[in-house]
């Protein structure tokens, strides 16, 4: 999948499992319906129907009301408190901590360099050195 544009102005590519492109794919099955200039090469997935960019806090509003509801039906002790940027946190932090190599992690997520993914997801990686011990004298062992 083609973003863009970033901080540094450039496109980067972001790989996506198969479930997030069938549902891409249907969303944009669904616009087709509206307007044939939502679905062209070049629409903004997430724009406005007349195909303008929306404003990003008006996605953030929306996450905090369906956050809201789900809280009150769940269970408000059931479901933390996060704005919507925690989304990117929580995509990093099982991805780090399952192994996936930090340098893959920074470039999902767009950082300038690994470095300022390990600094920012340092909390990940207490405990990691016992597993790697393990893993370590399991290879030795054979």
């Amino acid at each position: 999948m083609v973003e863009g544009p970033t901080k540094t102005g450039q496109s980067r590519v972001v790989d996506l499992d198969a479930g997030t492109v069938a549902a891409l794919r249907a969303y944009r099955t669904a616009r087709s319906g509206v307007s044939s200039d939502l679905v062209r090469d070049t629409a903004v997935v997430l724009s406005n129907l007349d195909g303008t960019h929306r404003h990003p806090e008006r996605f953030s509003r929306r996450f905090a009301g369906q956050l809201a509801r789900a809280r009150k039906a769940l269970g408000e002790d059931q479901l933390p408190v996060i704005r919507l940027h925690d989304l990117r946190h929580t995509h990093a932090t099982p991805l780090l901590a399952d192994g996936v190599p930090v340098e893959v992690v920074s470039e999902r997520l767009g950082h300038a360099s690994a470095t300022i993914t390990l600094t920012v997801y340092q909390h990940v990686h207490p405990g990691m050195g016992r597993e790697a011990a393990d893993r370590f004298a399991a290879l030795l062992e054979g």
